[in-house]
């Protein structure tokens, strides 16, 4: 095995990351693995078809458990094509007030978020005051 950076053979094994053995080169201190593994990445139609369960209505958890697809990587599509889209705004006066430039919605959907507002009835600790 040598080096990818310098082409020596001359090289030590340096621990082990991920279950995969780590080689560092003696001549020129570059450490590797002996041979690596493509990234695994999804298919194109499972992107579009997680998009669209999600524009439909279904939680972020719901499109993991039938496809089996995590759902941060779901959440991190969904920003990605959201940073792609273009900001218009509409000219329909019935879905809010328009105030300046901007069109204000007279109602507002969050998905799967919780908010905690108040305080706690136990000020102490165990339960006991």
């Amino acid at each position: 095995m040598n080096c990818p950076s310098c082409d020596s053979s001359h090289n030590r094994k340096n621990g082990k990351k991920r279950g995969k053995q780590n080689y560092i080169c003696v001549g020129c201190g570059r450490q590797f693995i002996d041979k690596y593994e493509p990234s695994r990445t999804y298919s194109n139609e499972i992107k579009e078809e997680c998009l669209k369960m999600y524009l439909n209505g279904m939680g972020f958890r719901g499109i993991e458990r039938v496809k089996g697809v995590h759902h941060t990587t779901i959440i991190s599509w969904v920003k990605q094509l959201g940073k792609t889209m273009v900001d218009v705004p509409s000219k329909d006066v019935n879905q809010g007030e328009l105030v300046g430039d901007r069109n204000i919605p007279s109602v507002g959907e969050l998905d799967e978020l919780e908010t905690f507002v108040g305080s706690k009835k136990i000020k102490s600790g165990c339960g006991q005051q």
